[in-house]
């Protein structure tokens, strides 16, 4: 069957979830699948993040996969519209759900999944966890979905591999999530961050996220000075907008809020002193997450000055 006739075939199949993705050329081959900036929800079949995707001469090579089966079939469909090549590599950027829980659709239409070899850890790890909250979130439309951590995985720090002529280096960033990495694409300048780096959205500091590590994570990122990222949720960004709505909040987290729990100050004060950002506002979920992003650095910081 064709690929644009299995993606329509798809697209009709549910259609009272009528949300679909669609594919934006970054740059030459490179393409972005945006997804929404709110929560996990049954219409985006938890795919409240980014994706995307490089069309090679042997292949796809596609960035992250997904929450869920009918996610990972989404982001085929999205594919689809642009190339009939199978996609033969999945290169996961971590161990969160959306991330890597549509692994197991794509290994059955061939592709291989790959990752640096915490992230694989860290998704058979938290795998169980991360099923029963997206039943919560999906209901029904999680069915069908296996966890298959990545089966290719890659020893050390960063690694790079090539296919059709396109180069994919991985490195850990550990940052919101362990086992957290980016992938840079040094031919094209194009950075799929990973959840390092936030736009339009203010980025969340997880129990398990470390501030720490964000922020020197963002500073190595700074030095390959891509024109081009692909952030873990929000709009495709350059460097300018990615260091005033991820790494100026970086840096205020680690320097400002650590700086005050090194000094040993009230924890109470000091969020009540910097509730208050203009400069940070007007991201999406500030309300939300800006004093539970606050308390958790703070933590960190008194924990390991």
């Amino acid at each position: 069957m064709p690929r644009f006739c299995a993606a329509l075939l798809f697209l009709l199949a549910f259609p009272v979830h009528a949300a679909q993705l669609s594919a934006e050329r970054v740059v030459d081959a490179v393409y972005a699948i945006i997804g929404p900036l709110g929560q996990r929800s049954p219409d985006n079949d938890g795919l409240n993040a980014n994706f995307g995707f490089v069309v090679t001469a042997q292949g796809v090579i596609l960035i992250d996969s997904g929450a869920s089966r009918l996610g990972a079939q989404k982001i085929a469909a999205a594919i689809a519209q642009v190339t009939d090549q199978p996609v033969r590599w999945v290169i996961n950027t971590g161990s969160q759900d959306h991330r890597w829980l549509g692994n197991a659709y794509f290994a059955s239409q061939g592709a291989e999944l790959i990752a640096l070899t915490r992230s694989a850890a860290t998704q058979a790890e938290f795998s169980a966890q991360q099923m029963r909250t997206l039943a919560g979130f999906l209901g029904a439309r999680l069915d069908g979905t296996q966890p298959l951590p990545a089966t290719t995985r890659l020893a050390g720090d960063e690694a790079c591999l090539t296919l059709g002529g396109e180069s994919v280096c991985l490195r850990y960033t550990d940052a919101h999530f362990p086992g957290d990495a980016w992938v840079w694409l040094p031919k094209r300048s194009v950075i799929f961050s990973g959840d390092l780096i936030y736009v339009d959205r203010l980025l969340g500091v997880l129990p398990w996220s470390s501030v720490k590590k964000g922020q020197a994570a963002f500073h190595a990122l700074e030095a390959l000075q891509p024109k081009y990222i692909v952030p873990g949720h929000g709009a495709v960004s350059d460097l300018a907008k990615a260091r005033r709505e991820s790494g100026d909040y970086e840096d205020f987290l680690a320097n400002t809020i650590g700086g005050a729990a090194r000094d040993m100050e009230s924890i109470a004060v000091t969020l009540d002193k910097y509730a208050d950002l203009p400069q940070f506002k007007h991201l999406h979920n500030y309300t939300e997450l800006h004093r539970a992003n606050m308390n958790r650095a703070f933590v960190e910081f008194e924990s390991a000055p």
